[in-house]
């Protein structure tokens, strides 16, 4: 099924938990060809059809433009693979036993690349584990097949890879004071005694008997020192004197001219095997920088913090004065305090420099506390540090570590008492939430309420600010999208009762924000009309649905950014997983400079693909702000029912309340008039005209505009179905109307971007199955609508975790049965099921029957249906129709 896109696109991965899919985003590069775009969708074609066998291919090829950050990971991963084998010396010898197991330093290599990407929590060391070692299968099948020799297989595939000779160069140290280094060339050959796929490692002058009477074979094995002593003098003149033969011992300065010339003999074919604190630079000189080890007087973004430099010579610390010692020694190798060090005499001059500007910095000035957390992302540009010359390390002093500690880990912060009036029993990690949220406001810090869709954000939410409340009262600000008024409304209706509410939208507005109030709820759309907004300085500032801002370009979110708030919120489920501008965008708003200037951010940014520790650096500044519980997280899943049902209550628009107010009418005359089997009629009738009313005026009228301003379902729907393609999950609409399916649809391929599929009465069963396996299948296929009836049996769609009621039948028994087509034996996502309300209809009032358990409520639960309804007399039915506050 090809998408129905105009612009153009960039392919991108989604993580799961057991893997990953392939999908199209939104291309916001502008150097995306025609040839990158047809390029694209080979690679997406190739996906689909086998994506461990593509993964595998797309190591072969070189980093790219038209990459997205998150096919750069894949290419990354798979070609460590590639490299990880062809590396190793014994290759043609063991070939696909060769053994591919990541270590730790590797694992971590592969974490400090992850891109804030969709799904980009799911991966982690069984993750990366996993995935490799589907990519080693394919490499295993293939090599397993081919006749020739690995090198062969390699070049067929990319002729820039050079697949390691069998030579190595081994230098260890050594204890003699004149020669401290050891150097021996080894070469790997068969070992016949422990049977085949087995190599040991031989000194290289025995290959001079091995290979005694077979001198091709020997040229071949001696080609990669061939290749090194073209580029090296020094391994020119051992190979010679025929010195490179035996094992030598090597001065402090012919040990570094090995050291040295690593990347010429690694290039050229030859393992290198030398000491660690060379290879992980662990006696390096670094300047160290700690903050914050005492608390200041104040708390907040804007406060200074004292900071102490210091020098570092590996894990010891040295003065001021050591270090202009060392730069009286010679250039090379150098024995200091029992370790080898490089004394490289530039790099030690510009980190004394260094020193000396922080030491002046930190006596006259200090470092705000987003300077002092943006040190790392900025590269240490605050305290005139160039870090492609210095290697600057940053740690937290007492006072800081321990806050980012409890932010970071919110479970030791003390839990903050509720008060009486909130009139809700909280999950655990909602208990959590809330009290994260009461010390973020306590730092003076704004933060991302970031939990999966369904956890309760609001309802933590209200909890806070009934505690705020209740404690300290003041002014809040709540901006939202003007679907989510109904829900937000009926939220605070039951669990903060006691709290004043008003809502600023339509005309009477800017008059309303002149009463008095704690809570004030307005729209996006109403908020960049609304100038008084920015008059005010706020107590508490919060946005639901905060990807509203994610432009920071626009109207709106210049808007919203201008209100003055001393604690700003935000609540949203996707605040990291697609375009790093979104997330500077966010907390331009939360904590402003946190992440520097949008300049200083986009030339971070920029580096990303060629420093992959960026994206561990960037985690690390932004996590402490973001609390984001999944619903598959360990500490969440236990307390969460396998179905999370939610209400969604959607308000009508003028369009609907006309109409709706003029059926009311209409039926109230010819009650008067009607009984019997006509009266009967005419109330079931009616029922399936407020319906159509509540979902959308042309169903109604019988018109095929269907123009998604009119409906607040479709607005609803909208919102809901944004979230659900930021994750590219899956959902099930129903709808009893056969004739609402097709308008749904077309309104949900806008949103998703693409076709999704259609399913009623009149779908034959050989169209049901073909689309049941399309559904559940590779290719992303995002939404299915389906009339309920037909919807309802034999239908097994276990890749949806959403389940839409677009309208409602009033008989939980089939609308579970519904439901359940997501809900069976092999799901393993928890599923969402939204049931849509309109507010203050017939909806409305039929879901507080049935969720109060009236008397009607066993008719309702049985099979009549609604004819329950049309025993009622005229009285009782008027105040069923009626609409909420009308008389």
């Amino acid at each position: 099924m090809k998408e129905r896109l105009n612009e153009k696109k960039e392919l991108i991965v989604i993580f799961t938990r057991n893997g990953f899919t392939v999908d199209y985003e939104m291309a916001h590069k502008k150097n995306l060809s025609e040839e990158n775009q047809k390029n694209q969708e080979n690679w997406h074609t190739k996906f689909l059809k086998d994506k461990y066998k593509t993964l595998w291919e797309l190591g072969f090829t070189n980093s790219d433009d038209w990459m997205s950050q998150s096919i750069s990971f894949l290419n990354f991963l798979a070609n460590k693979l590639i490299m990880k084998i062809s590396r190793q010396s014994d290759i043609e010898i063991t070939r696909e036993a060769s053994d591919v197991a990541l270590d730790y330093e590797e694992l971590e290599e592969i974490k400090n690349r992850i891109p804030f990407s969709i799904g980009m929590e799911f991966i982690d060391d069984k993750w990366i584990s996993f995935t490799f070692e589907k990519v080693a299968e394919v490499y295993r099948k293939e090599i397993g097949k081919y006749k020739g020799t690995v090198k062969d297989f390699f070049m067929e595939r990319n002729t820039n890879i050079n697949v390691a000779g069998r030579i190595f160069f081994h230098l260890v140290e050594n204890k003699d004071e004149e020669y401290p280094f050891a150097f021996l060339a080894t070469y790997s050959t068969e070992n016949r005694e422990a049977g085949a796929h087995k190599a040991k490692h031989m000194p290289l002058k025995n290959a001079l008997l091995e290979y005694k009477d077979d001198k091709e074979k020997l040229l071949q094995l001696m080609s990669t020192i061939s290749k090194a002593a073209g580029e090296s003098d020094f391994i020119s003149e051992l190979m010679e004197s025929g010195e490179l033969f035996s094992p030598l011992r090597f001065s402090k300065k012919e040990a570094y001219i090995i050291l040295k010339e690593i990347p010429i003999y690694e290039k050229s074919g030859i393992m290198c095997r030398i000491p660690n604190w060379w290879k992980k630079k662990s006696n390096s000189l670094r300047l160290s920088v700690s903050i914050g080890d005492k608390q200041p007087s104040k708390v907040g973004m804007d406060e200074l913090l004292s900071f102490n430099p210091e020098i570092f010579l590996g894990e010891e610390r040295i003065s001021k004065e050591e270090l202009k010692k060392l730069l009286s020694e010679s250039e090379g190798l150098a024995l200091i305090k029992g370790k080898w060090i490089e004394i490289d005499k530039k790099k030690l001059s510009e980190v004394l420099e260094a020193y000396e500007k922080a030491e002046t910095l930190s006596k006259n000035e200090g470092l705000t506390i987003a300077e002092a957390m943006r040190l790392e992302l900025n590269t240490g540009e605050r305290l005139g540090i160039n870090e492609e010359d210095i290697d600057l390390e940053v740690s937290n002093g007492n006072w800081l570590k321990k806050i980012r500690d409890s932010m970071v880990n919110p479970e030791v912060i003390k839990e903050s008492k509720l008060v009486k009036s909130f009139k809700a029993t909280l999950r655990k990690y909602q208990k959590t939430g809330f009290a994260w949220l009461s010390y973020m406001q306590k730092l003076g810090f704004g933060a991302c309420l970031a939990d999966d869709m369904g956890l309760g954000k609001t309802v933590q939410i209200i909890a806070f600010l009934e505690n705020v409340r209740v404690q300290k009262g003041g002014r809040a600000l709540l901006v939202i999208p003007a679907s989510l008024i109904g829900n937000w409304q009926k939220e605070i209706e039951k669990f903060a009762p006691k709290m004043s509410v008003i809502v600023l939208h339509g005309k009477e507005a800017a008059a309303n924000l002149e009463e008095s109030a704690f809570l004030y709820i307005t729209t996006y759309g109403m908020a960049s009309r609304l100038e008084e907004l920015k008059n005010i300085f706020w107590d508490i500032l919060i946005l639901d649905e905060a990807q509203a801002i994610k432009n920071p370009g626009t109207k709106q979110t210049k808007t919203i950014k201008a209100i003055k708030a001393k604690t700003k919120f935000a609540m949203t489920g996707t605040p990291i997983e697609n375009r790093l501008s979104d997330l500077w965008s966010l907390f331009d708003f939360l904590d402003p400079g946190l992440l520097g200037s949008a300049k200083e951010f986009t030339n971070f940014t920029k580096k990303m693909r060629d420093n992959s520790s960026n994206y561990a650096k960037l985690r690390n500044i932004v996590n402490p702000f973001i609390l984001r519980r999944l619903k598959t997280d360990k500490n969440v899943i236990s307390d969460l029912p396998e179905k999370i049902e939610i209400k969604e209550y959607a308000s009508l628009s003028k369009k609907q309340i006309v109409l709706y107010n003029k059926l009311v009418k209409e039926l109230e005359r010819k009650l008067k008039t009607s009984d019997g089997i006509e009266r009967k009629g005419l109330v079931l009738g009616s029922i399936i005209k407020f319906k159509q009313i509540c979902n959308h005026p042309d169903e109604y009228l019988g018109l095929n505009e269907y123009k998604p301003d009119y409906s607040g379902k479709f607005e609803q729907l909208e919102d809901i179905c944004e979230n659900i393609y930021q994750k590219r999950e899956r959902v099930l609409v129903f709808t009893q109307f056969k004739e609402m399916t097709e308008p749904i649809a077309a309104f949900l391929e806008k949103i998703f971007k693409r076709e999704g599929l259609v399913l009623h009465g009149g779908t034959s069963v050989k169209k049901r199955s073909e689309m049941v396996e399309a559904f559940n299948g590779e290719e992303y296929i995002p939404f299915m609508v389906l009339s309920l009836k037909a919807g309802g049996v034999g239908l097994n769609l276990t890749a949806a975790n959403h389940v839409i009621h677009f309208d409602r039948w009033w008989n939980p028994a089939v609308e579970n049965q519904a439901t359940d087509r997501a809900f069976r034996i092999g799901q393993t996502k928890n599923v969402m099921v939204h049931k849509f309300i309109t507010t203050g209809t017939i909806e409305e009032k039929i879901d507080l029957m049935i969720e109060e358990k009236q008397k009607l409520a066993g008719d309702i639960i049985g099979s009549s249906g609604e004819n329950w309804i049309t025993e009622l007399d005229n009285k009782e039915l008027m105040e069923l129709f009626r609409l909420g506050g009308e008389k």
